[in-house]
């Protein structure tokens, strides 16, 4: 695959993820006002609580495939904030599979902080390639911040791409996990415990 054609693939990622975040936030907004929207976007968001975190791991490893692509195979050198994106989405790739590994839903309360921070980098950095007065010495040495390697559709460069990156897999982390399986195990408990103690009452 050339370099023309990753750019249109992740491209396109990126319009798919702005159509999920927009109805994501449309259906947040419209739910504070139609008791229906609520009952509706609720049932959704259960259905694909048990699928939140793998699909926020898939959005960082392919993020993170992504900018190893451009920077190694493309020859596109990351400037300072680059790295500074990175260092915020990379880590979520192993942080994201080991929660999944272990079932573990309070990875939320950790990656979400850091794909946050990613998130205002990827932000300040997407400004910045468009208004280049923004900058207030982030990147001094090396490659400047506002150097652009490419611009798709007109508004899509490899800051936007991490940007969405990262609202994607704070929207999925948000989604909260399934309720319930905790509860059942000490209702069984309980019952296991009432069960022992009838058996210990002597008869008669």
């Amino acid at each position: 695959m050339d370099v023309s054609t990753v750019i249109t693939f992740y491209s396109l990622l990126a319009l798919a993820g702005i159509v999920i975040l927009a109805w994501f936030a449309v259906m947040r907004l419209a739910s504070f006002f139609a008791d229906g929207i609520a009952v509706g976007f609720a049932g959704i968001r259960e259905r694909l609580a048990p699928f939140a975190v793998t699909a926020a791991w898939a959005v960082a490893l392919l993020a993170a495939a992504g900018s190893l692509y451009f920077s190694e195979s493309a020859n596109y050198v990351p400037c300072t904030l680059c790295w500074y994106q990175r260092i915020a989405m990379y880590p979520l790739v192993l942080i994201l599979g080991i929660a999944i590994l272990r079932r573990d839903t309070s990875v939320r309360l950790y990656a979400i902080p850091l794909a946050a921070i990613g998130a205002v980098i990827s932000t300040y950095h997407w400004f910045l390639e468009r208004f280049p007065e923004l900058d207030y010495g982030a990147c001094s040495s090396g490659i400047p911040c506002t150097q652009k390697w490419f611009e798709e559709f007109g508004f899509i460069p490899i800051p936007f791409l991490a940007l969405v990156a990262f609202g994607l897999i704070i929207t999925f982390l948000l989604i909260p996990p399934l309720r319930g399986s905790a509860d059942d195990v000490t209702v069984d408990d309980d019952d296991q415990d009432d069960e022992l103690e009838d058996e210990a009452e002597p008869a008669g």
